[in-house]
């Protein structure tokens, strides 16, 4: 199938139930800080521009934050790096909602290096 005519996986709208981030971490650096992640894929011939909403169980949403996927290109935001409207709070349970206006793949991620035996997960978000 050639490259103009092959589908785009993907959908533009995503939701992310679980979110939290460690607010401690046992590892020195980058590679070894507790975080939470999206990977995001753009496999299509676009830019995606997708918008990020945080919701908490005892306050109003954060966001949006605002982020660009350049064309058949893939992105590994960290939660903890984002930083406009506002940083994403350490030990606090949230949810988020992604929304693209192109389709796009989500895989949540988060380390946990709270202890020694370090913790991964990571799991396909919720697309419509």
């Amino acid at each position: 199938m050639s490259a103009a005519v092959q589908a785009v996986p993907g959908r533009t709208l995503w939701a992310i139930p679980e979110g939290y981030i460690p607010g401690a971490s046992t590892g020195q650096g980058r590679a070894l800080e507790s975080h939470e992640a999206v990977c995001i894929l753009n496999a299509g011939p676009h830019e995606a521009h997708l918008e990020l909403t945080l919701y908490f169980a005892d306050r109003d949403p954060a966001g949006p934050y605002r982020v660009t996927v350049a064309p058949r290109r893939t992105l590994h935001l960290r939660f903890n790096d984002l930083r406009d409207p506002e940083p994403v709070p350490r030990d606090t349970d949230y949810a988020s909602v992604l929304v693209s206006d192109q389709p796009v793949v989500l895989q949540h991620t988060r380390l946990d290096s709270r202890q020694s035996a370090l913790a991964l997960l990571s799991t396909i978000a919720y697309g419509e």
